[in-house]
């Protein structure tokens, strides 16, 4: 009896000495693992938030905001939820959905009589906002490319290096922006594309260029297409900000088809989290222009595969809201009346900056706040200089000197240029 209760003690002990010993390596499991490099537009915002100041103004938000530095639901948005309201969200209507956004989607880009759609020559998903299209482009390139590189230009969307480097897809960076004339790098960016491998995939912005704002003239698309077809590169578009940039959807497509007249295979990612004012619906496109039809069917056919295993299929209320609203004639002209309201706003915000600066008595040119367009300003602003706006001032941007015009209203622009013009006043 006593030797067996020594024995179920001594089994008692050992259990309880290699439950904590166990416990404690548990413990190590996640020791080694450090924190991710905060991405710059996230830190600007919660360094916004945390400013208790009443005069302090965000100016990396990429969202527009009205006059009154609020979120808008577009009308258009609201007439599109009321048509769709009490639809039955079955799965059996989720790909019949998808179909259409995927059709809309693409018409808006290329037109809707181009002929590759009317003969099935494009292979079409939906995809988690412009992001995810981005990510499952990155991911076909690899699979399909394995050897080859990413070209980005200097600067893009930050994010755009995270995308492809997550893929496994190498990165490569082209000239795009000059920092002494604020405007595009034309001869630089010619230079490297001709220098590129023959068959080099280029990440392009069509139109509304993030972070810069600065944009190709129509004959400098042109020359970027003819050169594209020397070399036989492929054009990818990230097509983020459509009708931001002038106001009319189908000017800010030229960029893109012009390379379509011209005979090229493009990629596309579309987004419509910022021209509908629908950032938290993720609702996106991915589109890919084949030789044929049947070429079209076996890339679809892999795009399904690579979204199957990342995330299946995506919510089917913004997708439905999203293809209502493209293919409703009166909702789609509502629309395409108010994106014309957004661009002008943010337009009249770039004009009256830049007088308030010029009526100050700045010692510099501003006249690239007019020149650029879009939703962002490069403003040429030092990290020194961004960096009092955000101590004395309360204003914030991220440190490149890319302000959110969409955050400058009538009631704060004179703060921002009198901010500006103390801070850069003695260069």
């Amino acid at each position: 009896m006593q030797r067996t209760r020594m024995m179920i003690k001594w089994t008692h002990d050992t259990v309880r000495r290699r439950f904590m010993s166990t416990s404690a390596a548990a413990i190590d499991w996640w020791n080694h693992v450090g924190h991710a490099p905060k991405d710059p537009i996230m830190s600007v915002t919660e360094a916004f938030l945390s400013d208790t100041s009443p005069n302090k103004i965000n100016l990396g938000v990429g969202a527009y905001r009205d006059d009154d530095g609020r979120p808008v639901v577009l009308q258009c948005v609201r007439d599109g939820e009321a048509k769709i309201a009490g639809t039955g969200f079955l799965e059996s209507v989720s790909a019949s959905v998808s179909s259409k956004l995927v059709e809309e989607s693409v018409k808006l880009i290329y037109g809707k009589d181009a002929d590759f759609i009317k003969e099935g020559r494009f292979a079409g998903v939906q995809a988690l906002s412009g992001t995810g299209a981005c990510r499952l482009f990155a991911e076909f390139q690899r699979r399909f490319y394995p050897q080859s590189k990413i070209y980005l230009p200097i600067p893009t969307w930050s994010n755009h290096h995270n995308i492809w480097r997550d893929a496994q897809v190498p990165g490569r960076t082209f000239h795009y922006y000059h920092p002494d004339s604020k405007g595009l790098h034309f001869a630089a960016l010619m230079d490297d594309i001709k220098n590129a491998p023959d068959r080099s995939f280029f990440l392009l912005h069509p139109c509304a260029h993030n972070p810069t704002g600065v944009d190709p003239t129509e004959e400098q698309w042109r020359d970027i297409s003819n050169l594209f077809k020397v070399k036989n590169h492929f054009p990818f578009f990230d097509m983020a900000y459509q009708g931001f940039a002038s106001g009319d959807l189908d000017k800010d497509a030229k960029a893109m088809r012009i390379f379509l007249e011209d005979g090229h295979l493009i990629g596309c990612a579309q987004s419509f989290a910022k021209n509908m004012g629908l950032y938290g619906h993720r609702v996106g496109c991915l589109s890919v222009l084949c030789a044929d039809a049947k070429q079209a069917v076996a890339i679809k056919s892999q795009l399904q595969h690579i979204t199957r295993a990342m995330y299946s299929s995506p919510p089917v209320h913004g997708i439905l809201l999203v293809s209502t609203i493209l293919s409703d004639p009166h909702l789609k002209e509502l629309w395409k009346k108010e994106l014309k309201v957004m661009a002008n706003r943010i337009h009249r915000m770039r004009s009256t900056l830049r007088e308030s600066l010029k009526k100050l008595g700045s010692p510099l040119n501003w006249d690239h706040m007019t020149n650029q367009v879009g939703m962002f300003c490069f403003s040429g602003l030092s990290p020194d200089q961004v960096n009092r706006l955000m101590k004395e001032f309360h204003i914030y941007m991220t440190y490149d000197g890319r302000m959110s015009m969409a955050g400058v209203t009538t009631s704060n622009v004179s703060y921002l240029a009198n901010a500006i013009h103390e801070v850069t006043k003695f260069g």
